[in-house]
Order: structure tokens, then C-alpha cells, then sequence
């Protein structure tokens, strides 16, 4: 069987940019919805996403794009002090080292250590985060704005506590 995925080794990561909103609209979208059922589909509507790119996402979160053939093919959003707000890569995209890549520009632009919050039912997510040093600390159910259970987890580097007493609120 032959891939239709690109090798990491041919894909560029950058800061994300405005003129990227479309394009990151599109990607985020598209992602949410090829997740389902591992993640519930987004409570808002299309056309409400571009805003939320242009207005929070790209005003509010260090962005970093992938981009391949000069498309966007994932993104990861942080947001200071230490969330990881979202990672999300094309279908076409994932299974070849992309979304570590962005991790580990997490990891490098936040040493301290990084949270964030991952659907429980989005086991591949949950494996992909904990294959990465990533602790579960935390498990809710449901109190978030898709009414889905979600998962805390945290990232310190060796040496340093996985407990943290403050929480993030994104996925």
C-alpha cells in the first residue's frame, strides 16, 4: 500500500500570521469535523469560526503553523502562561512525526511546562499527549461548552511536579 502522507521532513513550521486566518478557519474546521465521533462537533457555527481565528486565536495565543506545498497543514495555539489551547493537523498529515514537531516547539517556547485539556473520548489525542510526557491530572464531566468529558493533562519537565493547582479552560 502506498502513502498519500507527506513526510514531515518536507514540511516548514512557522508563526502564524493574519493572513493565515482563512486558511487556519478552514484547517480547524476541517479537523473538528474529520474527529467526530473522537471529538464532539464544534457547538458554534461555521461562520463563526474565522472571527474566533482572526479575534482570539491569532490576537490571543502564540500560533504556529505547518505548512506543506505552501498549505496549512496543522497548527498548534498556545496561550501564556502554559495552555495548550489546540493542535490539530490534516487527516492527510498526521501518522509521520508532524504533530510532535509542534509539540515540541510548545516545549521549547514553554520550558516551565505546558496544560491542556483533551476530550476523554479522543484516545488517540490522550495516547499522542501521554506518549509525550503528558500526566493526566484531572478528569471532569462534561463542564465545558460541548458538554463532553474532558481530561486535564500537564507536561513539566524531569525534575519538576506534574500537579498544578491552576486550570485552563480550552481545549
Amino acid at each position: 500500500m502506498v502513502s498519500t502522507r507527506t513526510e514531515p521532513a518536507r514540511t516548514s513550521l512557522r508563526r502564524g500570521t493574519p493572513a493565515d486566518a482563512e486558511d487556519l478557519a478552514e484547517l480547524f474546521w476541517e479537523a473538528r469535523r474529520e474527529s467526530v465521533p473522537h471529538i464532539p462537533m464544534i457547538v458554534h457555527p461555521r461562520e463563526s469560526v474565522l472571527p474566533f481565528v482572526e479575534h482570539v486565536l491569532l490576537a490571543e495565543f502564540e500560533v504556529w503553523v505547518a505548512e506543506s506545498g505552501g498549505r496549512l497543514v496543522g497548527f498548534l495555539a498556545v496561550v501564556a502562561p502554559d495552555v495548550l489551547g489546540h493542535l490539530y493537523l490534516r487527516a492527510d498529515h498526521t501518522g509521520h512525526g508532524l504533530g510532535m514537531r509542534l509539540l515540541d516547539v510548545a516545549k521549547q517556547r514553554f520550558p516551565e511546562g505546558l496544560q491542556l485539556w483533551a476530550f476523554e473520548s479522543n484516545t488517540d489525542a490522550l495516547r499522542f499527549y501521554e506518549r509525550h510526557g503528558f500526566v493526566p491530572v484531572e478528569h471532569t464531566d462534561g463542564d465545558n461548552e460541548e458538554g463532553a468529558p474532558d481530561v486535564r493533562m500537564v507536561w513539566r519537565p524531569r525534575g519538576r511536579s506534574s500537579r498544578r493547582s491552576t486550570a485552563a479552560s480550552t481545549h
